[in-house]
């Protein structure tokens, strides 16, 4: 293997693709490394730990998703440091590959604000092997409790945002649907889902009536809110909160907000934000040549100068714009700043239930158009038509049948709480 490309992507999430993929298609000599041989759609996560869909309805090799670009190879490898000002990457093998052009899509880690006990003992959502440990940690929960009539069964969800209250939401309904149907009435009248976070609503950043809806329809399907209160220790019987008071868990998902990861830190590149690179408009990094920071590792405005969130349409917008700014570079040309098209929120509540704020404008909708919205364009984005089918036929049996895709415990106990590196790691 040769040590020095046109450019190196390192990071195989929704922004490195989307540059690897655009610089391919104009004959650029690109390398992708991640420490995954996959591409995840991570907006559907919760829904594999959710058992509604399965793992091969969100991750596709990404030998598939470049097969036909020539110029795009793939390296499977651990990425343990990098050298921004030399623009080089340092694999676990030690390895030392060069780039003209560098690019950084590393991804984020989740973030667990110093909490004692998060890190520990709660279940982050950012990866397939998350997503799997978490559905197999419920999973054998469910089979201890059904043979102990005497046993409860709480889930602990920590974050109101889109994925903590998808995941809760997700997790109620399995409660309400499935649990009754595959074990016992009985187990599902013991099993509790509660969702904590320390602003007062849920999904703070849609608007006042989106935030009703969804508060309304979570506390319908039996979801426990506990709102404008902290978490200050996670433990194994669940969480403490800030106001002195307890919410018992046996299983706590963390899905209270993301940090960049070590890579980043140990790169040379100022941090800003959450550990995150504050990018220039054209998403370079500051103070050095030829490199772009993308995705969940960087601070992206938008040309107001406002912070834009850590979203995949963002990520994916921006790693199609670094990559026709690299061209530019490459070709003597001038970059151009990042204009993001604003295509909105929007978060799925349950069986025909969603909110959506579709455009600058913030059109909303609420309840089955908003649900079969988030149903279209979440196929729309999947990778891959084998992928698109298998999402869509899990949809199609788990919310007209209430049948769910998998229910699989695999794995020792002790392994479900250790998360996975993000791509790029």
């Amino acid at each position: 293997m040769k040590d020095t490309y046109q450019v190196i992507v390192v990071g195989g999430g929704f922004a490195g693709v989307a540059a690897a993929r655009e610089l391919g298609r104009k004959g650029v000599n690109v390398l992708l490394i991640d420490s995954n041989n996959y591409h995840q759609f991570q907006p559907l996560l919760y829904q594999v730990a959710t058992s509604q869909i399965g793992v091969s309805a969100i991750a596709r090799p990404l030998r598939s998703v470049f097969r036909r670009l020539k110029t795009v190879k793939v390296l499977t490898a651990k990425v343990e440091s990098v050298d921004a000002a030399q623009r080089s990457v340092t694999t676990a093998d030690g390895q030392t590959l060069r780039a003209g052009i560098l690019v950084l899509a590393v991804g984020a880690v989740p973030n667990f604000f110093n909490t004692p006990g998060a890190e520990e003992l709660a279940f982050p959502l950012y990866s397939v092997t998350d997503a799997t440990r978490l559905g197999a940690g419920l999973t054998r929960l469910l089979d201890q409790a059904d043979g102990n009539p005497d046993s409860h069964v709480d889930v602990v969800v920590v974050g109101g945002g889109p994925t903590g209250v998808e995941t809760a939401g997700a997790m109620a309904e399995n409660v309400k649907y499935v649990v009754g149907k595959y074990f016992s009435p009985e187990l599902a009248a013991r099993c509790r889902v509660h969702l904590v976070d320390m602003v007062p609503s849920v999904l703070n950043m849609f608007s006042p009536k989106s935030q009703q809806y969804a508060t309304e329809h979570l506390k319908k399907v039996g979801v426990q809110l506990h709102m404008g209160v902290g978490v200050t220790e996670v433990r194994p019987d669940g969480v403490t909160l800030a106001d002195g008071s307890s919410v018992p868990g046996q299983i706590v998902v963390w899905a209270g907000g993301l940090k960049a990861g070590g890579i980043i830190a140990g790169s040379g590149l100022t941090q800003g934000r959450g550990g995150r690179v504050d990018v220039h408009p054209d998403l370079t990094a500051p103070d050095v040549d030829g490199v772009y920071v993308l995705g969940d590792a960087a601070n992206i405005t938008d040309s107001t100068g406002a912070k834009l969130p850590q979203l995949g349409s963002v990520a994916q917008q921006a790693g199609k714009w670094a990559a026709r700014n690299i061209l530019a570079d490459l070709n003597g040309g001038s970059r151009t700043p990042f204009r993001y098209v604003d295509k909105g929120y929007m978060a799925m509540v349950g069986r025909g239930a969603a909110v959506a704020e579709l455009g600058r404008k913030r059109i909303q909708l609420q309840g089955i158009f908003a649900f079969l919205s988030w149903l279209l364009v979440h196929l729309a984005l999947l990778s891959g038509l084998q992928q698109k089918i298998r999402a869509l036929f899990s949809w199609l049996n788990g919310y007209l049948l209430h049948s769910p895709a998998q229910v699989v415990v695999s794995g020792p106990a002790e392994n479900e709480r250790r998360g996975q590196a993000p791509p790029g790691a």
